[in-house]
Formats: structure tokens, sequence, C-alpha cells
């Protein structure tokens, strides 16, 4: 016999949006959406696309690793990635530009960590669209399944506007419509069939 069933495991997130329960407590992860970059049995990587760190930019990001930048280049938000390794940089962007380092995590979506999508971003050159962010959220082995199963995220297929949309307030929010639901109805109960 032939079983048809498939363990949270074997499905990948990768390319997946988690969205924070309401009643999520950690304040970390308070109202947040997570693009999932990573998600296998060893454990996942996202980056958090709707918190910004306050008071930083690209130009002074720039300024702290001594990179020059052309007067045009965008002075783009930097974002809050997560609590791990808080200044370790990230890019997470569309995958019109693709460089020896960079993670297809999709089609359309990639993720580079290199000062030099730093350099080609701030020399016009760079993707199209792109997320800048300062450390990450990481899950052990069957952590993150272990967090969706008592009911701490939604999952939501991602778009271009709740990743690199620069409504940043907006996002969690949209995410939960997106899927139809309520918030006055969402329980803070797991359900198991």
């Amino acid at each position: 016999m032939i079983s048809i069933e498939t363990t949270q495991s074997e499905i990948s997130l990768s390319g997946q949006l988690l969205v924070a329960m309401p009643h999520m407590e950690d304040p970390r992860f308070a109202r947040t959406v997570v693009y999932v970059c990573a998600h296998s049995d060893d454990g996942a990587m996202g980056l958090v696309v709707n918190r910004l760190i306050d008071s930083m930019r690209f130009d002074a990001l720039l300024d702290h690793l001594g990179l020059e930048a052309t007067e045009a280049h965008p002075n783009l938000p930097v974002h809050f990635g997560g609590p791990v390794e808080s200044s370790r940089g990230f890019v997470l962007h569309s995958a019109d530009l693709v460089q020896d380092a960079t993670l297809l995590i999709d089609d359309d979506v990639a993720l580079t960590a290199t000062t030099e999508m730093l350099r080609a971003i701030a020399d016009g050159s760079g993707p199209e669209r792109c997320v800048l962010a300062l450390g990450y959220a990481g899950w052990g082995a069957g952590q993150l399944d272990q967090e969706i199963q008592d009911n701490g995220w939604l999952l939501v297929p991602a778009d271009n506007q709740l990743i690199f949309g620069l409504d940043n307030d907006a996002k969690w929010e949209g995410a939960i419509a997106k899927l139809g639901i309520d918030l006055s109805l969402l329980s803070t109960e797991a359900g198991h069939a």
C-alpha cells in the first residue's frame, strides 16, 4: 500500500510568509510578517519584512561599512530581520540580479548577504525591489513546525506587495486579509483533528 500522507517536515515553507497570530507573546515577533528564506528538516531561516530599525537608513549602513555611494542611490530603510546575529546584513530582493553568493528562493525572490550587493544598490545597478535587513529569525530542527502546530503562526502565500511594499504598518493586517480571515474570529487555542 502506498501512503499519500505528507508530514510537515517533508513540506518546505521556503517562499511563504509567516504571520504572527494576534496572541503572539514574544515582543520580538508580535504582529510580524516573516518571509521564509529556507526551511528543511535541519531548521528554518527567515526575515521580518514589516519592522524597521528606528533611525537606521541605507546611508548610515553604507557609512558604517565604509562603502561609497552615488548621489542617486535610494535611501532605503533598514529592517529588523530578526533577533539572531543582529549585526549581520541581508538583502532580500527580486531575482532580476543574481550574484555568485545569491540564494534563489523561487523564480521571483532571492537572498544575498554580501557587500557587493550593497554596492550595486548604492550605485543604482541593484535589483528592482529589495528589503535591507539586519539580523534574521532562525528556528532549530522541527521548531518552526511545532510553533505552527501550536497556533503561533499563520501561513500566507507571499506576494511582492507584502514582501517589498513600503507600508510596513499595513503588511500584517494585509497578510491576514489575504487569507480572508476575520481577526476577531482567530482563536488562541490550537486545534487538532
